[in-house]
């Protein structure tokens, strides 16, 4: 199809900085083995032809549907619709088939939402710090990212409702007037959940749409059938205009800037579920940030697992590079310290309190019925990753990180279950304390959140492009220009644009995708 080279159109970015995911020798061994000279500076055939090979693997990989996707697709529903029958027993038998009782509420199902929740701030976060920061790495990256503040975000909303006793009246969470005067009490944490996932759900859901608008005009102009009416549709007549791109920057100029404080304040309300008791174990004043730097870590972990994972299946090799997991390993190291110094703050604050019961579940921790679990937790949240991640062949190794990453968000599952029930094991009343043992329908729905997760991601393979296409080939653009001498910082671009319009505006293709 043919290329818009229009001063808006993919590759006519707003970014000055060099484009780290592709480096010369990288990008000419690639133009190379297509048979296309190189030079110091890429040619406008040259570029074409990167843009076409991105296209070609990306489009050629969502429609390969062999028999291995299909097992998959059928191993990943069976393993959900074993989660289904447990919650549909639980609905039958009554929320007392669960391993939750006095003293213990909150179990399984409540580990799970604030876990879920916690995932999903990563996604946004990172897309966005990295889109504010003009960080040129980012762009093969957002697509997953985003992706996964959604996917988590669907996920974890359900646990509420799952958790409930009568699950059938979830709506009376919902604050509408009816005629017996019951109204949600504004007053409670968990009423603000309902407000908050709610806000943060639509947030991702436009911030992750917006940017797929020019390359589901792409799909649009690749597909036949069935396939391209709903990507015309979706496209929302996307013809990759110099007026259409600068509306699509400008709003997503806004949203990055919008989305960031909505996402920190969802997971300091999740904290506040807890902070605003009068629980040992819960009542802190550090829970916020400690929270939020908590869904930090587990989402970072998180988003490079499901890349590598993305890597491998789709053969994105020569997208999705040892450069780009080598610097969100040192991210995720700079998280895993600032974790440890939060969970360190409010622990020492714990012990020196001397509150004998804050000392009680400390005991529990440190030698009692949860020490397995909890240095289990500090293995795997603080030693690995703190020894491991400042050597450069362990950050680009694909299967160490694998492993670190599946490690670390095991462990950030487990510390959300030690703070939930454990600070409700033991209390003030020793005849009042309690223990739990999760129940099956319990472990079913918990982990068949798990391959709900793997089940969307493998489903959105299949119907949207998993790299954001037309920010890679905007990169690209950009690196011409900068070894090309055109521009050197970020804030050259737009007078570049300004100069070049006019000789490039009657090489925009009106009637393409802008791809």
């Amino acid at each position: 199809m043919p290329e818009s080279t229009g001063p808006r159109g993919p590759g006519s970015g707003r970014h000055g900085e060099g484009v780290e995911s592709f480096s010369p020798e990288r990008t000419a061994g690639m133009l190379e083995a297509a048979g296309v000279k190189t030079s110091s500076a890429w040619s406008e055939a040259e570029l074409r032809e990167l843009n076409s090979g991105l296209d070609r693997r990306v489009f050629g990989a969502m429609h390969a549907i062999g028999i291995r996707y299909l097992l998959l697709v059928g191993f990943l529903v069976t393993l959900v619709g074993f989660g289904a029958v447990g919650f549909a027993w639980q609905i039958y038998k009554g929320i007392g088939v669960t391993g939750l009782d006095r003293p213990i509420f909150w179990g399984f199902y409540i580990t799970s939402f604030v876990f879920w929740i916690g995932i999903s701030h990563a996604g946004t976060l990172v897309s966005a710090i990295l889109r504010v920061l003009n960080v040129e790495w980012r762009r093969p990256l957002t697509r997953a990212a985003e992706a996964m503040t959604l996917f988590a975000l669907m996920i974890g909303a359900l646990f509420p409702i799952i958790h409930l006793g009568r699950n059938w009246r979830f709506y009376w969470m919902i604050p509408v007037p009816n005629e017996r005067g019951l109204w949600p009490n504004f007053r409670s944490a968990l009423m603000w959940d309902l407000l908050a996932i709610l806000t943060y759900i639509t947030a991702s859901s436009l911030f992750l749409f917006l940017p797929l608008v020019p390359d589901l005009a792409t799909a649009r102009d690749r597909t036949r059938g069935l396939r391209r009416r709903v990507y015309g549709m979706l496209s929302l007549g996307w013809r990759g205009t110099q007026q259409q791109w600068h509306r699509l920057h400008l709003a997503m100029r806004i949203f990055t800037i919008v989305v960031i404080p909505i996402a920190v304040s969802v997971h300091t309300i999740v904290s506040w579920d807890f902070g605003m008791t009068l629980v040992e174990g819960w009542r802190s004043t550090v829970f916020g940030p400690y929270f939020v730097i908590g869904a930090i870590y587990s989402g970072i972990a998180a988003l490079i697992s499901v890349l590598i994972v993305v890597r491998k299946s789709l053969g994105l090799q020569d997208y999705l590079t040892p450069r780009h997991f080598d610097r969100l390993g040192k991210v995720l190291l700079a998280v895993t310290v600032l974790w440890f110094y939060m969970f360190w703050a409010g622990f020492l604050t714990d012990w020196y309190g001397g509150n004998s019961v804050a000392k009680l579940i400390q005991h529990e921790h440190l030698v009692g019925r949860m020490a397995v679990l909890f240095w289990f937790m500090m293995t795997v949240n603080v030693a690995i990753p703190f020894l491991l991640l400042w050597f450069r062949r362990v950050r680009t190794s694909m299967a160490a990180m694998l492993v670190i990453t599946l490690l670390i968000n095991a462990g950030m599952w487990i510390e959300r279950f030690l703070i939930i029930v454990s600070s409700t094991m033991v209390n003030s009343l020793s005849y009042d304390w309690g223990s739990y043992t999760p129940q099956w329908p319990e472990i079913a729905i918990a982990g068949a959140t798990f391959a709900a997760f793997a089940l969307l991601y493998v489903l959105f393979s299949k119907a949207l492009p998993l790299i954001s296409l037309w920010e890679v080939k905007e990169g690209w653009r950009v690196d011409r220009w900068r070894r090309e001498g055109l521009v050197e910082v970020e804030s050259d671009v737009p007078a570049l644009e300004s100069a070049s319009a006019g000789a490039a505006a009657g090489a925009v293709t009106q009637g393409g995708g802008g791809t």
